[in-house]
């Protein structure tokens, strides 16, 4: 490069000596005198000062294009990320579209699966209940039924048997399963037989062999007894007498218990042998 520089400071002095208005041919630094060589024309850098000048503005032609370029692309790159973060979320929305669609019609059949199970639950428990009612009342009337059939039982029982020993307490024995007229007329009976059968050392045994409740409507009820009764006396010399008889008992319910207020004789056989 210092070389360069000195052969182009020649030829420019060289130059301005030429030109009009130049060094002065008297001056020291620019006589030329014989036996001096005149100064050949020096190839100056010009060329490849242009040609490098060239290169570089192409160079930085091609790096302005290049960075041109490269901003192109970078923009371009950078429009490109948010396209696919739109084409992401769009992908997202159509797939939670799909999973919703998916899950409207499972919702819509479990809801119905809920819907038919509870008419069908409240279809099994209307017919459970129809069916359970008359079920309920038939053993209702049942239990009643048995109750009335027990305490008819033990009314017949306790009015048609005695001893010699508690003639006198029959009355009132009996009046735990009397009513109303019914129980002044057994009083008023028993009162008539007593003297008599203490006399006669009479005993009655009176055993139910089956009781039915005919009828019953409300706190009113009709039983039938059926019975075997045994009467003995040592003035028969230890013959029995046997007689079956069957009673209709017209029963009513007060204060909770069922009490006989009438009772009228169906059916009597005497089956007492005969000597």
């Amino acid at each position: 490069m210092p070389r360069r520089w000195g052969r182009w400071r020649r030829a420019r002095m060289a130059a301005d000596a030429v030109r009009p208005g130049g060094i002065d041919e008297n001056s020291a630094t620019g006589t030329v005198t014989e036996g001096e060589v005149e100064p050949e024309p020096v190839e100056t850098d010009a060329p490849n000062l242009e040609a490098a000048t060239g290169k570089s503005d192409a160079g930085v032609t091609e790096s302005s294009e290049t960075g041109s370029a490269a901003t192109d692309s970078a923009g371009s790159g950078g429009g490109e990320e948010p396209n696919a973060d739109a084409d992401a979320n769009d992908a997202a929305d159509t797939s939670d579209e799909r999973d919703a669609r998916a899950g409207r019609p499972a919702g819509r059949r479990l809801v119905i699966a809920v819907g038919v199970a509870a008419a069908l639950f409240v279809g099994s428990a209307a017919f459970a209940g129809a069916t359970v009612q008359p079920y309920l009342a038939d053993r209702a009337n049942v239990a009643t039924k048995l109750k009335i059939a027990r305490t008819a039982a033990d009314a017949i029982t306790t009015l048609w048997t005695y001893t010699p020993d508690n003639m006198d307490t029959l009355a009132d024995r009996a009046a735990n399963y009397l009513s109303g007229d019914f129980e002044a007329q057994y009083r008023k009976f028993v009162d008539g037989i007593a003297p008599t059968n203490k006399q006669a050392k009479v005993t009655n045994n009176t055993q139910v062999t089956g009781v039915a409740v005919e009828s019953l409507a409300g706190p009113e009820a009709i039983a039938i007894v059926y019975t075997n009764t045994t009467s003995t006396s040592p003035l028969t010399k230890g013959v029995p007498s046997l007689k079956y008889l069957s009673y209709r008992l017209f029963m009513k319910r007060a204060q909770g218990r069922w009490l006989v207020n009438r009772m009228t004789t169906i059916t009597s056989l005497d089956l007492t042998p005969r000597l």
